[in-house]
C-alpha cells in the first residue's frame, strides 16, 4: 500500500486548489467587464450556464460513486484497474449521451442559434471532464499534482486573457479561456493517472451492481441543482432583475467561503469510505470526529465572521450599489454552519454507508420545501426572504440527514471531546462578536476596521480556545511550532 498521506496535508491542497479556482473569476472578471460588451457578457454566462446541464448529465453521478467503491479497491491492483476501466466506460457512455441531447436541443430550439459558437466552445468541458477522471485522484488521495496542475493553468489563463480579450466581440476567446483554465490540463491528468491505474474502455460492466446506486446518486445530483437554482429563478419570475442582481452577490460570496470550507472536508471522504468499506469502525470513527471537530472549531467562526462584516466584505468584493444585498449575506450566512454538517451527515457518512436513496429522499423533500418557502417569502421579504428560505432549508437537510445516520453519528457526536469542543467553538465565537462591534465603534477606515477586525478575531478566538484547554487548538499549535522549528 501506499504510504498514507497526511489529512492536513491534502486539506491545504485541496483547499489552497479552491482557493484559486474561486479567485480567478475574482481577477478576471472586473477586467472582462469593462472590455467585453454587455450582451457578450451575456451570451457567454448563458452559454455557460446552458453546459453546465449537460457536464451534470456526462458527470452521471460517477465520481462520488467511484471514490466510495474504488477506495476499497485501491490496494489490490487487478480489482481496481477493473473497477475504473468499468466506471470510466460507463461514464463515457453517459458523455456520448449528453453530447446527443446537446446537439439535438441546438437543432430542435431556435432561440438557441445566436448562442451556437459560445456554446460549442464550451462543450468540450464535457469530455475533457470526463477524461480528466479526478475521481482517480480522490481515490488514492493525491492532491499534490492535481494542485500543482492548477496554479500552472490557471497563470497561463490570466496572462492569455490580458493578452487576447481585448476588444467587446472577444467573448468567445474568454469562453475558450475559460474552457482552458478548467479543464485543460485533464488530458494530462489522464495520461498521468496510469501511475495509478490502468485505463481502458471495456463492454464487460457489470451494469446491475453499478447502475442503481450510480443514479440514485445522479438523481441527487439533478435534486441538488434543482434546489440551489430555484432561489434565483423564483426570485427573478416574481420580483425583477435588480433583486436577482443584489442577492446574487450575497450568494457569490457565500459560496466562495463555503467552498473553501468544503474544500477541506472534501479529503477525507476517500479516506473514510475506505476505513467504512474494510469495516475499520474504530478507526472511521477517530476520522470521523476529527472532522466534526475541524468543522466546529474553524466553519462556525467564519460563519459568524462573515455575518459581523457582511458590509464590509460587500464594499471591498462589490460596491456601494450593492449595499442592499448586506441583510441578505447576514442572515444566508446561517446556512453555512447547517449546510457543512448536512454535507458531513451525507459524503461522509450516509453515502459511505451506502445509503444513498436516503440523501436522495432528504434532498428532494428539501429542495421542494425550499421552493414553497420562496414562493411565500419573497412577495414580503424579496431577496432577503430569499436567504431565510435557504436557510430553513439547510437546516431542515441537516436535521434529515443526522437522524438518517444517527445510528452511526451517535458515538462520535456524545464523545466529550467532540461536545467540549463545539461548546469551546460557540464561547470563541462569542469573542468574535464582541471584537467586531468594538473594531466598528473604533475605526471609520473600511480597510483598517477590516483588517484589525479579522486579526483581533483570530486573535481572540485562538486565545479563548488555549485557556479552555481546547485539544484541537493545542494541536494546530505544537505543529505551528514544529514548521517554525523546521524553518528556523
Amino acid at each position: 500500500m501506499k504510504k498514507k498521506k497526511s489529512l492536513g496535508v491534502n486539506a491545504f491542497l485541496n483547499g489552497l486548489r479552491s482557493v484559486l479556482n474561486l479567485f480567478f473569476p475574482l481577477i478576471t472578471f472586473p477586467y472582462v467587464s469593462r472590455v467585453l460588451s454587455v450582451s457578450g457578457i451575456g451570451i457567454y454566462n448563458f452559454s455557460n450556464t446552458y453546459i453546465s446541464y449537460f457536464i451534470l448529465i456526462a458527470g452521471l453521478g460517477v465520481a462520488t460513486y467511484a471514490v466510495r467503491e474504488g477506495a476499497k479497491y485501491r490496494d489490490n491492483k487487478d480489482k481496481i484497474n477493473e473497477f475504473a476501466s468499468q466506471i470510466f466506460s460507463l461514464n463515457m457512455i453517459a458523455t456520448v449521451i449528453a453530447y446527443l441531447l446537446l446537439f439535438a436541443s441546438l437543432i430542435i430550439f431556435k432561440n438557441l442559434y445566436n448562442y451556437v459558437s459560445c456554446i460549442l466552445v464550451f462543450s468540450l468541458q464535457i469530455l475533457f471532464t470526463t477524461l480528466g477522471t479526478e475521481w482517480i485522484y480522490t481515490i488514492y488521495e493525491d492532491y499534490t499534482y492535481i494542485t500543482i496542475r492548477s496554479i500552472i493553468f490557471k497563470i497561463i489563463s490570466i496572462a492569455l486573457l490580458f493578452l487576447l480579450v481585448r476588444k467587446p466581440e472577444d467573448y468567445l476567446i474568454y469562453a475558450a479561456i475559460t474552457v482552458f483554465s478548467a479543464v485543460g490540463s485533464n488530458l494530462l491528468n489522464f495520461i498521468h493517472a496510469r501511475n495509478f491505474i490502468h485505463i481502458k474502455l471495456t463492454i464487460k460492466t457489470n451494469w446491475k451492481y453499478h447502475l442503481k446506486p450510480i443514479l440514485v446518486i445522479f438523481a441527487s445530483a439533478i435534486a441538488i441543482t434543482i434546489y440551489v437554482s430555484s432561489d434565483t429563478t423564483i426570485l427573478g419570475l416574481l420580483k425583477n432583475d435588480y433583486a436577482v442582481g443584489i442577492y446574487s452577490t450575497s450568494v457569490k460570496i457565500y459560496q466562495m467561503v463555503e467552498g473553501l470550507l468544503s474544500a477541506m472536508l472534501t479529503v477525507t471522504i476517500p479516506r473514510l469510505a475506505f476505513l467504512w468499506g474494510k469495516k475499520h469502525i474504530d478507526e472511521y470513527n477517530q476520522v470521523l470526529a476529527k472532522v466534526f471537530n475541524l468543522l466546529g472549531i474553524l466553519g462556525m467562526p467564519v460563519a459568524i465572521g462573515l455575518m459581523m462584516l457582511s458590509q464590509e466584505v460587500i464594499l471591498i468584493i462589490a460596491s456601494k450599489k450593492y449595499l442592499p444585498s448586506v441583510n441578505s449575506l447576514r442572515i444566508i450566512s446561517w446556512a453555512m454552519i447547517f449546510s457543512l454538517f448536512a454535507w458531513i451527515f451525507s459524503y461522509c457518512v450516509l453515502i459511505p454507508a451506502k445509503r444513498e436513496s436516503l440523501v436522495l429522499r432528504n434532498t428532494v423533500i428539501t429542495a421542494i420545501e425550499n421552493i414553497i418557502l420562496n414562493f411565500i417569502l419573497i412577495p414580503y421579504m424579496s431577496y432577503d426572504g430569499t436567504s431565510l428560505s435557504t436557510v430553513i432549508a439547510e437546516f431542515t437537510v441537516m436535521i434529515m440527514n443526522g437522524y438518517s445516520c444517527w445510528d452511526i453519528i451517535k458515538p462520535v457526536i456524545f464523545k466529550k471531546d467532540t461536545l467540549k469542543n463545539l461548546l469551546d467553538s460557540i464561547i470563541g465565537c462569542v469573542g468574535i462578536v464582541v471584537v467586531c462591534l468594538l473594531c466598528d465603534y473604533g475605526f471609520n477606515s473600511l480597510i483598517l476596521k477590516t483588517i484589525f477586525s479579522v486579526v483581533l478575531s483570530v486573535i481572540m478566538y485562538g486565545a479563548i480556545l488555549i485557556l479552555l484547554k481546547n485539544k484541537n487548538a493545542y494541536s494546530m499549535l505544537d505543529k505551528a511550532k514544529m514548521i517554525l522549528k523546521s524553518k528556523l
